[in-house]
């Protein structure tokens, strides 16, 4: 499945890939420091600089893959169907709620952010304006009509 991002989830992203990048001199300075200690079986700092080591250099793999691969999300494209990247009004239960369908490396349900392979934000995908989909979720089947797409 692919992973979708936006323009600046694309950013933050490879910002951080970049400041792992320069984490690997930092570490690499503390393995060599770690090292002129002696003893390297029972040397703490080495066994500690090494596992940040390994937990660096994967995290940089894993960006890099993700950068790689990611499907940009398209936000200038206007639609009146339910896409990824669509700012979605809602009505459940007399309340208005606002979403965004977004990729699942973005989502941020506090801030409004649904991932689009939550259920929300499956059930609301290829549906219209003033329709209502019924959502199974973990607290239970909901309605929600869909108020406006942006």
């Amino acid at each position: 499945m692919p992973q979708y991002l936006s323009e600046e989830g694309f950013k933050e992203h490879k910002q951080e890939l970049e400041e792992l990048k320069l984490k690997r001199q930092e570490i690499a300075n503390r393995l060599e420091e770690a090292k002129a200690l002696g003893d390297l079986s029972e040397n703490q700092e080495y066994i500690s600089a090494r596992e940040a080591q390994a937990f660096n250099e994967g995290k940089i793999l894993e960006l890099e893959q993700l950068l790689r691969e990611a499907t940009m999300i398209d936000k200038n494209r206007h639609s009146h169907i339910v896409h990824i990247g669509s700012a979605v009004e809602v009505r459940a239960n007399g309340k208005s709620h606002n979403f965004v369908i977004v990729g699942s490396e973005e989502a941020n349900p506090a801030a409004g952010k649904i991932s689009n392979e939550s259920p929300l934000g499956k059930a609301f995908l290829g549906h219209k304006a003033g329709e209502t989909v019924e959502v199974e979720t973990p607290a239970g089947k909901s309605s929600y009509k869909i108020m406006s797409i942006n």
